[in-house]
């Protein structure tokens, strides 16, 4: 069993045992997320620790957006919930690049096309440098934000 499973069963256990609320129901529903996951397709399988952290990105995500949704319809007592079961999931992640790291990391990557290439890369490339970016980062940052950053430096 990957050993950030392992982790969440035994945190959701504490959380049972020590009555928050909060943490349950966030944990429960990252779990059920990550059973979802291991059956979908033909064959049923263990989750590396790297998917599993995919998941818990996925899923403190579609928090943040419910938050949103629920803020924007006058709900800010639902809204806060979504946003501290958000929390609870963003413990388990990797430490969020800063902008600067991030920074540092897209222009490596605008390197490394450019040595593909031979030329430095323009818009055209977004696809071939965004991949580059995604491999160094490695779900420390969001995916938006990456694309922000590549977008910025190749027009710059």
């Amino acid at each position: 069993m990957a050993e950030l499973k392992a982790r969440l069963q035994a945190d959701l256990s504490a959380a049972i045992k020590a009555r928050e609320t909060t943490r349950m129901a966030a944990l429960r529903m990252a779990l059920a997320a990550l059973t979802t996951e291991e059956v979908a397709g033909d064959v049923a399988r263990e989750l590396s620790d790297d998917e599993v952290q995919k998941v818990l990105a996925r899923e403190v995500k579609k928090r943040k957006e419910a938050a949103e949704a629920f803020a924007g319809a006058g709900r800010a007592e639902r809204a806060q919930a979504e946003q501290d079961e958000a929390a609870v999931l963003t413990d388990y992640l990797p430490e969020q690049l800063t902008d600067d790291e991030l920074g540092t990391l897209v222009t490596e990557a605008v390197a490394e096309v450019t040595d593909q290439l031979g030329a430095a890369p323009g818009q055209r490339q977004m696809g071939q440098v965004m991949k580059a970016a995604n491999a160094k980062i490695a779900g420390r940052a969001e995916g938006g934000r990456v694309a922000a950053a590549v977008r910025a430096k190749l027009r710059g």
